[in-house]
């Protein structure tokens, strides 16, 4: 009635009404999973490892086929998905007891809060065992420490809640409840699973007064899963090392590495075991989304703070080291019109980057000093220039007898790897990923590889003086 008043034909009148609605923040969905390899999902060609759920987010979105984590250890390289920093720039530089720093971190979902969503935290926070509340957080459940496999305590909003069961279906029944409240708001749900970690004698310190004593333990429905299956390994798994002094050094109390150090067959199936369960846990979420008609406006992501080692160079339980194994992860991303379905990035993708791209896709105001880049461009396809190599660190502790010393800064590039020990002077390493993909080889004292090696120290230097880096 009020348009014909105005003496105007009715299209013209609704002219300067009708206005462009901008896209309605996605809410968010962040399923980051102790340890986990890259290659032990389906999508990414496993032989037999079931993980449909995953899966199914790499046939929607996109699985980042170079993910890396700049810190291949569990505390510095939370602190760093959640700060885009690296750690010596946050501070978080090893698992020992980080409670107190971790209070003072700025991180995105303290952004993600301010710009109206409502946040909630589920699972294993992991630096130090202060299992209290963290800025920038709504709702908080919260193992304390390591948390267990089985019943395990939570802090529920302040108040400590006894589960029974396996840890990550109480887990997954807490972030469903989460989904399940009503809101006004988009949401941000991090979900961090126990899983895929072992059990183990800690300390209070966070050090380990056994470190060989550690199991997988799975849930019972799932405690056969892939029996008798054979597990794959890859050709440097299993074998003593060769021309790497810094793991061929002599550690009193231990073994030299080589055949009978490496991870078991039965070790890496109750991992897979482990894994079963927390893709069961997000087929139920992606279930209840889908329920409340929210999983399409949803941006869902499954990554790993780190990789790990299945007997590659002897290795087991010293996850810290910058081979391949242990700083590759997964990156899976689903959010429809914006991520094409069965995408694969080539780009290398960051620990980094995850803060920049969640706020600059929730349109949040950035973190002022974050060091990674928002990963929207290689989503949508439209990068002309892009990181082509990066800092890998790690700090000398006392948790693994055999890390003791063992500092380093590492550069990788698309085709070459320098690793420099900071603490052991003259054990550097330099490989072609391109000629070498399993490492096998080190260059460092090749004559044939002089350039390379001048052109990595170069860059290492150039990383470091960039970064800040110690």
């Amino acid at each position: 009635m009020f348009l014909g008043n105005l003496g105007l034909p009715l299209s013209f009148g609704l002219c300067p009404l009708i206005f462009a609605a901008a896209p309605a923040p996605p809410n968010i969905l962040i399923i980051l999973v102790d340890d986990m390899r890259w290659d032990d999902l389906g999508c990414a060609g496993h032989p037999f490892s079931k993980t449909p759920n995953m899966d199914r987010i790499a046939k929607d979105g996109a699985r980042f086929l170079n993910a890396f984590a700049v810190t291949p250890l569990c505390s510095p390289s939370r602190a760093t998905l959640l700060t885009g920093l690296y750690p010596h720039t946050h501070g978080i530089t090893d698992n020992t007891e980080r409670s107190a720093q971790s209070h003072k971190l700025v991180t995105f979902p303290q952004s993600l809060q301010r710009a109206g969503y409502r946040t909630a935290f589920v699972g294993k926070w992991h630096m130090g065992n202060d299992d209290s509340r963290r800025p920038g957080f709504d709702h908080w459940v919260c193992l304390k420490g390591q948390g267990s496999s089985f019943d395990s305590e939570l802090n529920v909003n302040g108040a400590s809640v006894k589960t029974t069961g396996h840890v990550t279906d109480a887990l997954s029944e807490q972030a469903l409840a989460f989904l399940k409240q009503p809101r006004a708001q988009p949401f941000l749900l991090y979900l961090a699973h126990k899983a895929v970690h072992p059990e183990t004698a800690q300390r209070a310190d966070g050090s380990l007064s056994d470190p060989n004593a550690s199991t997988f333990v799975p849930a019972k429905r799932h405690e056969q899963l892939y029996a008798g299956v054979k597990v794959p390994r890859r050709p440097s798994a299993l074998v003593a090392p060769q021309n790497k002094p810094a793991l061929q050094r002599a550690i009193p109390g231990l073994p030299p590495l080589g055949p009978k150090t490496g991870s078991s067959d039965e070790s890496i199936l109750g991992r897979l075991r482990m894994l079963a369960g927390v893709d069961e846990s997000l087929g139920a979420l992606l279930r209840q989304l889908e329920q409340s008609g929210e999983l399409d406006r949803t941006l869902v992501v499954v990554t790993s703070d780190h990789g790990y080692f299945y007997g590659e160079h002897g290795l087991s339980v010293e996850r810290r080291l910058a081979y391949e194994e242990g700083i590759r992860i997964p990156l899976l991303m689903r959010l429809p019109g914006v991520i094409a379905p069965r995408s694969e990035p080539k780009e290398m993708a960051l620990t980094l980057d995850l803060a920049p791209t969640l706020l600059e896709l929730a349109g949040a105001t950035p973190l002022a000093k974050a060091e990674g880049r928002s990963l929207l461009p290689v989503l949508k396809g439209a990068v002309t220039d892009w990181q082509r190599e990066f800092l890998i660190e790690h700090f000398s502790d006392k948790v693994f007898p055999r890390m003791a010393n063992m500092g380093y800064q590492a550069v990788r590039n698309e085709r070459w790897k320098l690793i420099h020990y900071t603490e052991l002077p003259g054990m550097d390493e330099l490989y072609d990923l391109a000629a070498d993909p399993f490492e096998l080889n080190n260059l460092i004292a090749d004559p044939k590889a002089k350039a390379a090696r001048e052109q990595m120290q170069s860059s290492l230097a150039r990383l470091v003086k960039q970064t800040g880096a110690r």
